[in-house]
């Protein structure tokens, strides 16, 4: 007896769907037990989900797993489109069945994936079903675009303003907690990590989808048009209808700018007030530069009293930078070590590093912590230039192969050519000398590249990539590609003491204390 099993998709949520799914179950189960030399194993389901990708259909996923455990031997279903509207996705998963030995038919298309014929089938009604998708897809943005044109708010509710029929309504309790940011940042003069920790602390509820207050979620509120009137739509687009992924739109497409389109939470003023703090106390691409190096060191430096990872701050004097040091993020989050009006304990009290400090400790035992230096010094040049030898001639060399194997084909073709009578004999002399010449060239360079490995030039590289590695082990000179990938972890304690984890240069840890 064959085991069989049905898929049933709907693409949308609504309750004439619902009544279309569970007719395609009732369907199904009739169909399969109408035949006695069927049993039916089981009936997967997808509901409110899109046919073009089969990324988050749950159970069309979960029945080619079982399909691989070999829980059943054939699949019923409605129709391709149900099946799969990508065409790439139809055929692959079709022949990875096939090969497993379970077929799938498609009772309206009338196609059994196990006849001799199915695959050609399949391929028209599966492109044919891509197409419907993606004139769909056009209909659809089409349509969006122009309601957006006319004010039509598309999205979802937001702290401060309700979406109802695709218009923006204030919703008063989250317009105070909007007022409240704005307040507290551009008058009270306090930072977003400050507003978060405050908002936290004083049990101010978030909007329906955000989880807590953040710095991230704070800027994002002072930084929102909305919330003086204005309207901005198209920030994200879908550049494909088959995987659906949103995209932000860097100029890709033309944005939808509406001035004054709905009640304001925050005077014109007060906001352009906001955008101008924001510019000013955003540090300018010149300054990021400054901070670039801290990449280095991120994530490396942890609390050994809260675990929390320590985050990199400067010290300014007259707008310049004077030192950067490195904090614990729970002590930059809450402060102090305390107990806070919900009763959970919050902050941390261990001290801030200085970055120079930090740096000078891993030069130190860099220096310090590897033996028989003149050793490990040859042993590391010798692999960086093997490594370097390897990789430039080899790339060189494979395109010189490729393009040898290319013109000696042509060569080749040329032959068969004045054969088959396509070409006159003069034609063909012509042809012959013309990528004899070129295969010699190519052959001449090739045996240059072989030749040229010890190079001038690459002598010269060799010997600074020697004096980099020299002054790299003796604690010198500091280089973030380096230091980024031979520390593991470092830990830091309250005593200003701390420990160094190293990858592959040694098994102790080093401690140590900082001046």
């Amino acid at each position: 007896m064959k085991r069989v099993v049905a898929y049933c998709r709907v693409s949308t949520d609504n309750e004439n769907q619902s009544n279309s799914l569970e007719n395609q179950k009732r369907y199904f189960s009739d169909y399969i037990r109408a035949n006695n030399d069927w049993k039916l194993v089981e009936i997967y389901v997808d509901e409110g989900i899109t046919g073009t990708s089969t990324k988050k259909r749950k159970d069309f996923n979960r029945m080619i797993d079982d399909a691989r455990n070999n829980k059943f031997d054939m699949i019923i279903t409605k129709e391709i489109s149900r099946f799969a509207r990508n065409t790439l996705d139809s055929i692959f998963y079709t022949r990875m069945l096939k090969d497993l030995g379970i077929g799938v038919v498609f009772v309206n298309d009338n196609i059994n994936t196990l006849d001799c014929d199915a695959e050609l089938r399949l391929t028209i009604m599966s492109s044919i079903a891509q197409e419907e998708s993606r004139k769909i897809s056009q209909r659809v943005k089409w349509g969006q675009k122009r309601s957006m044109e006319q004010g039509v708010v598309f999205g979802r509710d937001m702290l401060g303003y309700d979406v109802k029929d695709g218009n923006l309504i204030i919703n008063e309790d989250g317009a105070k907690t909007v007022r409240l940011i704005f307040h507290k940042y551009t008058n009270e003069g306090k930072g977003t990590h400050t507003i978060a920790k405050e908002l936290r602390e004083e049990g101010v509820k978030t909007s329906t989808y955000m989880k807590q207050w953040s710095s991230t979620v704070i800027l994002r509120v002072l930084r929102n048009e909305k919330y003086c009137g204005d309207l901005v739509q198209k920030k994200t687009y879908t550049p494909s209808y088959l995987n659906h992924e949103k995209k932000y739109n860097n100029g890709e497409e033309d944005f939808i700018i509406i001035r004054n389109h709905h009640e304001p939470i925050i005077s014109r003023e007060m906001f352009e007030k906001t955008q101008q703090e924001l510019n000013k106390r955003s540090p300018s691409d010149i300054d990021k530069s400054k901070y670039s190096n801290r990449y280095c060191l991120s994530g490396k430096i942890k609390c050994a009293n809260c675990q929390s990872s320590y985050v990199a701050r400067t010290k300014k004097k007259d707008g310049e930078i004077v030192y950067k040091y490195w904090r614990c993020f729970e002590n930059t989050k809450n402060g102090r070590k305390r107990i806070d009006k919900q009763g959970n304990i919050v902050g941390c009290d261990n001290k801030s590093v200085n970055e120079n400090d930090i740096k000078n400790a891993l030069k130190f035992t860099i220096k310090n912590i590897v033996v028989d230096k003149e050793n490990v010094i040859d042993d590391l040049c010798s692999l960086i230039k093997r490594s370097i030898i390897d990789n430039n001639n080899d790339n060189t060399l494979k395109q010189l192969e490729n393009k040898f194997f290319y013109m000696s084909q042509k060569r080749q073709q040329v032959i068969e050519l004045y054969l088959n009578k396509d070409i006159s004999k003069i034609d063909m002399q012509v042809l012959l000398e013309k990528y004899d010449a070129e295969i010699s060239n190519l052959k001449r360079e090739y045996c240059k590249v072989k030749e040229n490995i010890d190079s001038n030039n690459e002598k010269l590289l060799f010997d600074e990539i020697e004096d980099t590695v020299e002054c790299l082990l003796n604690g010198e000179i500091w280089n973030d590609v380096f230091y980024r990938n031979i520390i593991d972890k470092i830990i830091v304690y309250e005593n200003r003491q701390i420990k160094i984890m190293l990858n592959g240069l040694s098994n102790d840890d080093v401690v140590l204390h900082l001046e």
